[in-house]
């Protein structure tokens, strides 16, 4: 399936993002070598922009001309943008403080802001170190020397299980959720199966939130729904789709941090020594990875309600705009020489991997508190960690929005 929309990308410097993602540092290169705005196709035939540099990013993001509203992009007008489209849940998720701007994201952003406080984020330490512990514990089980996949056993229920928690959402719904949102992200998902995906999201979280109006917890969700500003409260709607987004994007993103962070430190034995024997905090792991190997290679999507400068070229009206952190993060001009390097004492290290502006991932303060409880206690459990197959061997996903692997053989010592 293609798409007939190809203007903006019909010049020969248009760089077809791999929807494999077969090389995601190569094709990261490419993009910032391009320039700060570069021109792309989607998967599926679908032409936009990238911005690629780390300066030309912060004023983009914060940019009042470029917003959330799917309406103005001109393509999406000329009905070139097919609902069958595998990447449409990720560029029309449904309103939430993804999809809206101005005073509408702040309302929402205010409201969602009184459930997901500072406070009930740190409450969720103790059962991250005591659902870490538990992992930890059973890996510890298993034979001598046997090849364990870290992200199935470690990295993706760790997340999946915090957020969950934090969300009210029962354990009961995870291999469904799980098989929804793989195809979700995927690039590789059959357009005749999409339509029905979505419906299916949809109908999984407007449940689980009809079963917190009946029934509310201690939890986030039903938090949400009480939630009130001057008398104004979420709709249902806003309520399941910012629920749908944050159980969505807080396991990802964690889980794609903790095993970046893993396969960074276990190619780079020099940087895991300095970490390991106290040297240098695992605080600098965290942030060195998020910048070098960041866990969202390219946030979709944002259009322009006029022609906008970056650089020497021009981002036209209606054009759509994806955020391509992968190229990003190793940004030179930002990071110095050895932005391609990964280096846990690099100081100051002002990344923006999180984003920007009045859109920055809400989640972020809880991705880091997982990492700042997993990644130690997982080599002051196993110091003799190692990557059970060569680096080059380890296979990325086709997914063009994270950064994310398969699995994660590893042998624990």
């Amino acid at each position: 399936m293609t798409c007939p929309h190809a203007h903006a990308a019909s010049a020969p410097d248009a760089i077809a993002l791999d929807p494999f993602v077969a090389d995601l540092d190569g094709e990261s290169a490419r993009l910032r070598a391009a320039g700060p705005l570069a021109r792309v196709v989607l998967p599926g035939g679908v032409a936009c922009w990238a911005v690629t540099h780390h300066a030309e990013a912060r004023r983009l993001l914060t940019d009042a001309r470029l917003v959330k509203d799917i309406d103005v992009w001109g393509a999406w007008q000329r009905g070139e943008i097919p609902m069958d489209w595998p990447l449409i849940g990720l560029a029309n998720p449904g309103k939430s403080m993804l999809t809206v701007d101005g005073d509408e994201h702040r309302r929402l952003r205010t409201l969602v802001a009184q459930a997901l406080t500072a406070r009930r984020v740190e409450r969720l330490r103790e059962g991250i170190e005591a659902l870490t512990t538990g992992m930890l514990d059973r890996l510890a089980e298993r034979p001598a020397g046997e090849t364990v996949d870290l992200k199935a056993e470690f990295a993706y229920p760790l997340p999946m299980n915090v957020v969950s928690d934090l969300m009210g959402v029962d354990p009961a719904d995870h291999p469904r959720m799980k098989a929804l949102f793989e195809k979700f992200f995927s690039t590789q998902t059959p357009p005749e199966e999409v339509p029905q995906m979505m419906a299916d999201l949809g109908t999984l979280f407007a449940g689980i939130v009809a079963g917190k109006v009946e029934k509310p917890g201690d939890d986030l969700t039903s938090a949400l729904i009480e939630a009130s500003e001057g008398g104004d409260r979420l709709t249902t709607e806003e309520i399941t789709n910012t629920l749908q987004l944050m159980v969505a994007a807080g396991h990802e993103t964690t889980i794609s941090l903790i095993v970046n962070a893993v396969v960074a430190l276990e190619t780079h034995p020099e940087q895991r020594a300095l970490v390991l024997s106290g040297e240098v905090p695992w605080a600098n792991v965290i942030e060195e990875t998020l910048r070098w190997s960041t866990p969202t290679s390219h946030v979709l999507i944002r259009f322009a309600t006029e022609d906008i400068e970056v650089g020497d070229r021009v981002l036209p009206k209606g054009e759509a705009l994806i955020v391509s952190f992968g190229a990003i993060g190793r940004d030179e001009e930002q990071h110095g020489p050895t932005a391609g390097s990964f280096d846990v004492t690099r100081t100051p290290n002002r990344h923006i991997s999180f984003g920007h502006g009045p859109h920055v991932c809400p989640g972020a303060a809880l991705s880091r508190l997982e990492a700042s409880v997993a990644l130690p206690a997982l080599y002051a459990r196993f110091p003799g960690l190692r990557l059970a197959v060569a680096p080059e061997k380890l296979r990325n996903k086709p997914v063009v929005t994270q950064n994310d692997l398969f699995d994660l053989p590893v042998v624990l010592a």
